[in-house]
């Protein structure tokens, strides 16, 4: 039987009086792509958080890697790797610097940590900038030193909050290309939050769509499609399960602009 890697029951988070989340249950098998999709406010960003035990949920549970986010949210955090969608990477530091300060913080042994340093510079295709500040670095490295980040100490689990908001197309496929790799490579498994329907079509084994806090529908891409139509496309799933299209999302400009401000702050 297929490893379980994410078991989810009834989770749920409030913000006062609005259900961010409202008692979402789902599963996924070990090296599995699964993508939460859904406009800004379905509820995706607070799941990712309550997996990640970056928020406590309101009830409900859920089983990392085997670890309760409640009752050990410690050892969830030893199995998991998390891309927020702010920016985590620091400009004023080399993208190895980056690296080893991330390998400390996991408490990585030194020998080990130089290994791992070189290994994930090299697979996301980084190794030529790696003694480069931050600061100089395209948004699309960036974004590719951040996962690198996120797996220096070889998850079970890598969480993806939105991973390609803000790039420009060619960065995008460069991404996408690189999570296909690592998904096929070494079978980690893998969460998306995206609004992108090319983006859940392409990288997705599993799309949960989201609406208004509830998961009104979950299956493979290719079967959700096939459930309304032989020309079916995702935006049609969508439309068909939740009464409306997914026109949320920050504007590329918007976040290009964030980003930026971020990356240079200081």
């Amino acid at each position: 039987m297929d490893e379980v890697v994410i078991d989810v029951c009834g989770l749920t988070h409030a913000y006062d009086s609005f259900l961010a989340v409202n008692s979402i249950s789902f599963q996924v098998k070990k090296g599995t792509v699964l993508g939460l999709l859904g406009p800004n406010g379905a509820g995706k960003s607070t799941t990712i958080k309550m997996l990640t035990t970056l928020l406590p949920p309101t009830s409900g549970t859920a089983r990392i890697g085997g670890f309760d986010i409640v009752q050990n949210p410690a050892g969830v955090r030893q199995n998991i790797g998390y891309v927020p969608q702010l920016l985590s990477a620091d400009g004023d530091l080399t993208g190895y610097e980056n690296l080893m300060l991330s390998g400390k913080l996991y408490g990585l042994e030194r020998t080990f940590r130089e290994k791992r340093i070189h290994e994930v510079l090299d697979f996301m295709g980084l190794k030529e900038s790696a003694n480069q500040l931050v600061n100089n670095y395209s948004g699309g490295m960036i974004r590719r030193l951040e996962i690198a980040q996120a797996l220096l100490h070889l998850p079970k689990v890598l969480f993806l909050d939105e991973p390609t908001l803000g790039l420009d197309p060619s960065a995008r496929q460069v991404l996408w290309h690189r999570i296909q790799i690592l998904r096929e490579r070494y079978g980690t498994t893998i969460l998306i939050t995206t609004h992108d329907m090319e983006e859940a079509d392409l990288l997705c084994d599993i799309v949960a769509i989201m609406h208004l806090g509830h998961i009104v529908e979950m299956d493979a891409p290719k079967k959700l499609k096939a459930k309304i139509g032989p020309d079916a496309t995702l935006n049609d799933v969508f439309v068909h399960f939740t009464g409306t299209s997914i026109k949320g999302g920050d504007s590329y400009s918007h976040v290009k602009q964030t980003r930026h401000a971020i990356t240079h702050r200081g």
